[in-house]
């Protein structure tokens, strides 16, 4: 489906029946990523999984790309899909965004999971972004992100994005006090052994957002969700996502 947000023409699926839960896919990614997870769309929600800004069949007409500016076309759609509360997952970029959505406007996120997602970008994931090209992807994987981003001139602008951010400092930039105005109960998920971020990052957010839990991955990278990764993320995820550790919380202090 696909309607008008802002000055973009957005694209998103939604899957199931329930209550809401929001899917953030990371960069270069698609709304559709979360099938490499999940598999089938989780029981007991609807599924809403938007193209971010720029990718997919989301389109960006002036090519100027940030994660707040993503937040609010993200905003926008619930919106239109008259949805005032919401659980989320954001993997990478796209948990950056959901940080941006959850500070924007903390009464609209109720519980999320946060993968992989940095309060601000050190240097050793600049020194990355800055020189990201196509030449640091094997052929296979490079035809793959064309069939994944096919409009003209598309994937050469994503690659664009990536370089802007190694020297922007304003949009990812969520300081503790920021962070603390989040409401939303949130599970940090990161690997020790992120190439991009430090997992010392990870407790950077945990210390400052309000209700928080921290899930470090042994031996996770960038991303610890697909693959063998995965079914026990999905199981975690949708632990949290039901309440069922704030319940456990709530047991426990009561003995």
């Amino acid at each position: 489906m696909v309607t008008r947000i802002h000055d973009i023409d957005m694209y998103w699926e939604e899957t199931g029946e329930g209550e809401p839960l929001l899917w953030l896919h990371g960069g270069m990614g698609l709304g559709t990523d979360w099938m490499h997870i999940y598999k089938e769309s989780p029981p007991g929600y609807r599924l809403v999984a938007p193209d971010l800004r720029g990718h997919g069949r989301t389109n960006d007409p002036e090519s100027r790309f940030s994660f707040r500016q993503c937040a609010l076309d993200v905003r926008e759609l619930l919106q239109q899909l008259h949805i005032n509360r919401v659980k989320a997952v954001g993997l990478s970029g796209g948990g950056i965004v959901l940080l941006h959505l959850a500070t924007l406007e903390p009464a609209l996120v109720e519980r999320m999971v946060v993968v992989s997602a940095p309060p601000y970008f050190p240097e050793q994931a600049r020194a990355i972004q800055r020189s990201f090209s196509p030449a640091m992807l094997g052929e296979a994987d490079l035809a793959r992100m064309r069939d994944r981003h096919p409009r003209d001139g598309q994937l050469d602008r994503l690659f664009e994005y990536t370089h802007a951010m190694g020297n922007s400092y304003d949009d990812v930039n969520f300081t503790p006090p920021l962070l603390s105005t989040i409401s939303a109960e949130t599970l940090i998920v990161f690997g020790d052994r992120d190439f991009l971020y430090p997992v010392s990052m990870a407790t950077d957010l945990r210390n400052a957002i309000p209700r928080s839990y921290l899930w470090v991955v042994p031996n996770g990278g960038h991303g610890p969700v697909f693959g063998h990764d995965a079914p026990r993320f999905v199981e975690t995820s949708l632990s949290f996502l039901r309440g069922d550790w704030s319940a456990s919380n709530r047991q426990s202090n009561s003995r």
